[in-house]
Formats: structure tokens, sequence, C-alpha cells
């Protein structure tokens, strides 16, 4: 694995283009002068890093971590939460806990991805839903939650088999097959970050309105 595939070309010149329009349109700004904006992307960068270096699997088989990409976006909004999940994936890329080579494949499909999927379901419920806290709670951040972490994996299995890199009954048996077991935990955790955020926090929190789902002024 220690030279790139087309796939793995292709993919980093897309993630880097991808990542260059959201670097565009971010007001960094506001990282510079707001001490909050500082502590929550940089705070949430950090145990990012920390929960995606706890990562388990079967030996010579891909390994698996706990995501925590339902509550960022919900937390920092789409662009913020996009900056902090790729500067995770980097530092992890630097500690050698994911391969170089890799770095468009893990930021397309392992951050791009779920925050994508979790942030387009907060959007449709906001629009489409009443504005009800246990909406928000569990169409915001459960069941996306249980759903980032299965996309990622089943589009991570696709790749793994399209590129050769596992054959796909190794990658059924001993990666695939782990999303029934992380779903839930994944969806509860991300579930529960948002309701403690929300009663503590609620300022913490990018796309909660006090207006809208506490009804204050």
């Amino acid at each position: 694995m220690n030279d790139m595939s087309q796939l793995q070309i292709f993919a980093a010149l897309l993630s880097a283009a991808l990542m260059g329009l959201v670097l565009k349109n971010m007001a960094f700004s506001q990282l510079r002068d707001d001490k909050k904006v500082q502590h929550l992307v940089f705070g949430c960068t950090v145990s990012l890093s920390l929960l995606w270096m706890v990562q388990t699997g079967i030996a010579g088989n891909p390994k698996v971590h706990f995501l925590w990409l339902a509550a960022l976006p919900l937390v920092l909004g789409f662009r913020w939460a996009m900056f902090s999940a790729t500067l995770a994936l980097l530092v992890l890329t630097a500690f050698g806990l994911e391969p170089v080579n890799l770095l468009g494949v893990n930021f397309l499909l392992g951050v791009l991805a779920p925050i994508a999927l979790t942030y387009g379901i907060y959007s449709l419920t906001f629009h489409k839903l009443p504005h009800n806290i246990f909406v928000y709670i569990f169409l915001c951040a459960f069941i996306p939650g249980a759903l980032s972490i299965c996309l990622k994996m089943l589009l991570l299995s696709v790749y793994y088999y399209v590129d050769t890199i596992y054959p796909w009954q190794a990658i059924f048996d001993n990666y695939l097959v782990l999303t029934t077991l992380l779903a839930f935990p994944e969806a509860m955790f991300n579930g529960m970050t948002i309701t403690l955020l929300i009663i503590y926090k609620p300022q913490w929190v990018y796309t909660f309105y006090d207006k809208f789902y506490l009804g204050k002024p």
C-alpha cells in the first residue's frame, strides 16, 4: 500500500478541490477574533483526534472507531465541522494511525460523506418538521449518528473491494458486519452529547435556537 492507486490519486485531488471550496467561504477572521469559536473548534478537533485514536478491529483487517460526526456539525455548523474533522484526520495521518495514501479516501468517505449526511438531515428536519426539542435530539443527532457510521463503513467496504485492498469475504466478515455492533452506541454517543449540551451549554450548539425549540423570545 506504499504506491497510490488511481482511485487514491483521484480521491486526493477531489478532496483537495472540495476542501478548497469549503475553506474559500470560511470566515477565518472569526476564528482569529472570537475566543468562543477558537475554543469550540480546537476543542472539538482535540476531542475527535483522541476519540479516533481509539481504534479496534481484527488483525490484518480495517480498523474501526466511533465518529461523533452527527453531533459535530450541530455544534459547529457545516464548514467548521469540516475544518475540525479534517484537522483531526490530518493528526491521525501524521501519527501513522491512518495511511498517507488513503488520506483522500478517508476525507471523502470518512469525513465529508457522514457530515454531509447528518447536516442534510438536520436541514431537512428544520425546514419540514415541527421545531420540537425531541425531534431535534432524535432526528438530528441520535438517528444520524447510527446512519453516519453505517454510511462510512459501507462506502469504505465498497472502496476496499473495488481497489482490491482486501477480498470481499474478509471485508464482510471482519469489517462490514461490525456496523451492527457500532450503530446503536454511535447513535447514543451523539444523542447524549447533544442532549447534555442543549441542557447545560445551549450557547455552544450552533444549530440550536431557543426561540424555535424552547419558545423563548
